[in-house]
């Protein structure tokens, strides 16, 4: 079953996904709070501690499945 659907080739894909997802969510939700805007109905005050950590884990992941994918 493991190779009609190709889980060797979509772990790798899905994990590469995930991690620039993260960092592209966190680094554009730290540019609008640097703007001053604010999602609607989102009440908190942002943290930019862990918008840098989920970059750092996102540039991880990135770089894990880049090179899963490559190698």
């Amino acid at each position: 079953m493991g190779d009609v659907i190709g889980i060797d080739q979509i772990f790798p894909e899905l994990i590469l996904g995930v991690g620039l997802a993260l960092l592209v969510g966190n680094g554009l939700a730290m540019w609008k709070h640097r703007k001053g805007e604010q999602p609607a109905g989102v009440e908190g005050a942002f943290r930019p501690g862990r918008a840098w950590f989920l970059m750092a884990v996102g540039v991880v992941m990135g770089i894990w499945g880049g090179l899963s994918i490559l190698g």
